[in-house]
């Protein structure tokens, strides 16, 4: 970070109370303008803690992404309210949810085949499917193991073991030597 954490609440705090212009603050600071706003914003929702680096990022439910959406789509508040209201750190972030609302997409956190659990066991013709599945569609993993409800790291271990050894490579050889 450029600036201390104190050196940022200090900002806000001197533009909340009407000492300093976003415009001349930022450039005493030397960032961009819009960095203030959201310093701003952030200190708004969640006070002078909100300014401390965080560790991980924050999750919201699928419920609180679409409601966010609907209500920046009514058309009754802009980004920047939108975004306070629901205490986001960044107007990104919703934009970002937007997209995936207007491209039909799902709001969902995992990946692929990240969740499925790998209780069946695979014959060597269907590994040999899923594979050649797999390289046929661009070497799309996440695509392959939910359509073949297998977990991703199978699909990718068995193409790389296809492609270095063949047919042989994808042999269950446990317990023999």
């Amino acid at each position: 970070m450029k600036l201390s954490v104190e050196e940022r609440i200090q900002i806000v705090e001197n533009y909340l109370n009407g000492q300093s212009s976003i415009n001349k603050t930022a450039q005493e600071a030397g960032v961009n303008w819009s960095t203030i706003k959201r310093w701003i914003a952030i200190y708004e929702n969640e006070g002078p803690t909100g300014l401390l680096p965080t560790k991980k990022n924050r999750h919201y439910s699928k419920e609180r992404k679409i409601e966010a959406v609907l209500d920046y789509l009514d058309g009754f508040e802009g980004l920047e309210a939108v975004t306070k209201k629901y205490g986001l750190r960044n107007k990104v972030q919703l934009q970002d949810w937007i997209k995936i609302y207007n491209t039909h997409g799902t709001f969902k956190s995992e990946s692929g085949g990240s969740k499925v659990s790998q209780t069946k066991k695979f014959s060597l013709e269907e590994r040999i499917a899923i594979v050649l599945y797999c390289i046929a569609n661009n070497y799309d993993y996440s695509g392959t193991a939910v359509k073949y409800q297998v977990t991703y790291q199978n699909v990718y271990n068995w193409v790389k073991r296809y492609e270095k050894l063949g047919e042989a490579g994808l042999e269950d050889r446990r317990g023999h030597r």
